[in-house]
């Protein structure tokens, strides 16, 4: 039977995403797009409503179609997304009407669509481009499409993510290998797809499409049994949708399994239903599908005169199965067969020149390209053959200069070894010399610190040795000479009570008596200035203001402030330095400048340690004293020996402000001064 059984291909265009779920009443999902275009107050989405239900409308009533693709072109405004998604329903619009003008809207829709990195847009891309493919079927053949559903349409599908589209590719890539009769790749495909929705999607429509598609590719394969477990499932589905636009194709299918189980009646039976169907909706290349399937059981039936009948109706008709030459060929070779039958000889004669004329046009591409191979063989025999003699006259050519080239490669591999060599030799020498350099720097500089610890050494000692000097002198002073001063004035102080009636005796013994009193101050001032005794004993902030309220008078005024003096805070060595500066300080401000004023800040905070002295004296020219001053020369070394900066700020006649930093290491480390 399936002598009968020939090959027409139904190609189906992508359908839309919202129309992707088979709905229980397909009336009332148009209802329900209607009332969202009425009652929605956002423009984008009434503008994608209007494209749903133009794409619904499209193969029932294209004025109806038109109207509502119009209306959301003029609520989609400039938003590039819903821009595009009129040309691309322009051309669902035009797909079975103007194969040209829906290719040039597809291709628009995929122009505008390549910019909007989203998947809604990858998706609809996927979709242009097949239906894009479908367009130039007829033009370019099915090798064409195919390529485009495996480089175009299924990668982008499968970047939009939508598991339906891609499943939808799957499918109509299996009805192009059945239409090639390529039958098991078919069946693989059709598995691939009907996998994938009945786990994630087991209600969509293209899962419906998927069963109609293996049904038919099952009854070519002659698997009965399969393909009418495929047919059940899809009646399944169809059961609760009544006036589904997807009946004609399952009446189709169904048509073509009986007429392969010999059950021509329902096969009959089947393809009524499917005819009306078809008409009703305007499913043109359907419709002429039937009517050919409708042939082909009549003319099992032997019934010739009405199959003739339906079968140069389709030829009169024109419409998609005579624009495509493989379904043209075929009907004109059915014409010439089914005349045969009838005894029309004359007709079954001109039906088959014109079946060879097409057949000829087919396979004039495929004859010219094997002749072109047939004669590119030929040169190329040629070719071959005319190498092997330059070949074999070369054959010495080619030993001798191989033998050169291989002596060139050693003397250059020698002679880039010799460089190599004499690079790294350099290279070697190079860093030899620069390490040994580096050397002598390091070298250097580790003589440099030594003296450097050597000269800190030798002030450090000198200046220890000065100050345990100072305080020997001092505690002599004081406790020797001291002493004896104070005896003496002991013993005036008896002789001017003996020398009572003596007065002027008595008078010159107080006299000397109160000289002898200014030497023990001066004395008693000159030991504290070597040692203060406040220093040692209660610290360097109540020794700072020992100092400088000894030294206040009338019309002299030195104001101290400290802060963060604490006697645990600074080394004692430090404390010792920090006297001797403020002291050598504000002695030459009184001295030298003639200050009636002095301002000194000594603060400490954390590590950093500040001394500020300001007067009002008359200034000096540090230029000028510099290196003449012995005292400024102290308080220069002095800080250098603390690693801190010095600086003087002087205002000729306005006074002189000198500043003092360091950082106080040895506090740091938990040193402190000795109780």
């Amino acid at each position: 039977m399936t002598r009968y059984l020939y090959l027409l291909c139904l190609i189906l265009g992508s359908a839309l995403p919202g129309m992707a779920q088979l709905a229980p009443n397909e009336p009332a999902y148009a209802d329900s797009l209607v009332n969202v275009l009425q009652q929605s107050p956002s423009d984008s989405t009434r503008a994608w409503a209007a494209y749903l239900l133009s794409d619904y409308w499209s193969p029932k009533d294209s004025a109806k179609a038109r109207q509502y693709l119009e209306q959301g072109r003029q609520l989609a405004g400039s938003l590039p997304m819903l821009s595009a998604m009129y040309h691309f329903y322009e051309g669902r619009l035009y797909f079975d009407r103007d194969q040209k003008r829906a290719a040039v809207a597809f291709m628009q829709a995929e122009k505008e669509l390549a910019g909007i990195k989203v998947k809604e847009a990858y998706q609809y891309r996927s979709a242009a481009w097949y239906n894009y493919g479908i367009m130039k079927r007829n033009e370019k053949g099915d090798a064409f499409i195919i390529d485009i559903l495996l480089n175009k349409a299924i990668p982008l599908a499968e970047q939009s993510g939508n598991q339906e589209k891609l499943a939808h590719y799957y499918s109509q890539l299996a009805t192009l290998f059945m239409y090639n009769s390529q039958f098991e790749k078919a069946a693989v495909y059709n598995k691939k797809a009907i996998a994938l929705l009945e786990e994630t999607d087991p209600q969509s429509q293209v899962l419906l499409l998927c069963y109609l598609s293996a049904t038919s590719n099952y009854v070519y394969m002659l698997k009965n049994d399969s393909s009418k477990m495929m047919l059940d499932k899809a009646r399944a589905m169809l059961k609760n949708t009544p006036g589904s636009v997807y009946y004609p194709n399952f009446y189709y299918n169904e048509a073509l399994y009986y007429t392969s189980k010999t059950l021509f009646d329902k096969a009959l039976v089947s393809l009524e239903k499917g005819i009306a169907g078809a008409r009703q909706m305007n499913q043109t290349t359907l419709l002429q599908m039937l009517v050919f399937r409708k042939y082909n059981v009549l003319l099992e039936l032997k019934d010739y005169a009405q199959a003739r009948r339906f079968l140069l109706q389709l030829q009169q008709e024109g419409g998609p199965l005579m624009a495509d030459a493989n379904s043209r060929r075929t009907i004109y070779q059915q014409l010439a067969q089914v005349n045969a039958e009838l005894g029309l000889m004359k007709e079954a004669y001109n039906w088959t020149l014109s079946y060879n004329q097409i057949n000829d046009s087919l396979n004039q591409a495929q004859t010219t390209i094997k002749i072109n191979e047939l004669e590119a063989k030929f040169r190329d025999a040629k070719k071959e053959q005319k190498i092997k003699q330059l070949e074999a006259q070369h054959n010495l050519a080619l030993l001798s200069a191989r033998n050169s080239r291989l002596i060139a490669w050693l003397l250059g591999t020698l002679c880039l070894l010799l460089l190599i060599i004499t690079a790294f030799a350099v290279f070697y020498y190079r860093n030899s010399r620069k390490l040994a350099a580096q050397k002598e720097i390091n070298h250097q500089q580790q003589l440099k610190e030594i003296r450097q610890e050597q000269q800190l050494a030798t002030i450090r000692a000198m200046m220890e040795g000065e100050e345990k000097e100072r305080e020997r002198v001092a505690r002599d002073l004081h406790d020797g000479l001291g002493g004896l001063l104070s005896g003496i004035k002991m013993d005036l102080s008896g002789i001017s009570d003996r020398a009572a009636a003596d007065n002027n005796a008595r008078a010159q013994l107080q006299a000397a008596t109160l000289q002898l009193d200014g030497s023990i101050d001066e004395l008693r001032r000159i030991a504290r200035n070597l040692m203060p005794a406040a220093l040692l004993r209660f610290g360097l902030e109540a020794a700072l203001r020992d100092f400088c309220e000894g030294l206040e008078k009338e019309g002299t005024r030195i104001v101290l402030q400290c802060y963060g003096l604490d006697k645990e805070a600074i080394s004692p060595a430090n404390q010792v330095m920090i006297y001797r500066m403020v002291q050598e300080l504000v002695t030459n401000a009184l001295k030298h400048a003639g200050a009636t004023e002095i301002l000194v800040d000594c603060i400490r905070q954390d590590e950093q340690v500040s001394i500020t002295v300001e007067d009002n004296g008359s200034g000096f020219d540090p230029a000028t004293v510099s290196g003449k001053s012995s005292g400024l020369s102290n308080i220069q070394a002095r800080v250098n020996y603390l690693d801190g900066k010095l600086d003087i700020h002087v205002e000729k006649d306005y006074g002189t402000t000198i500043t003092i930093q360091f950082e106080d290491h040895a506090a740091a480390t938990g040193i402190t001064a000795d109780s």
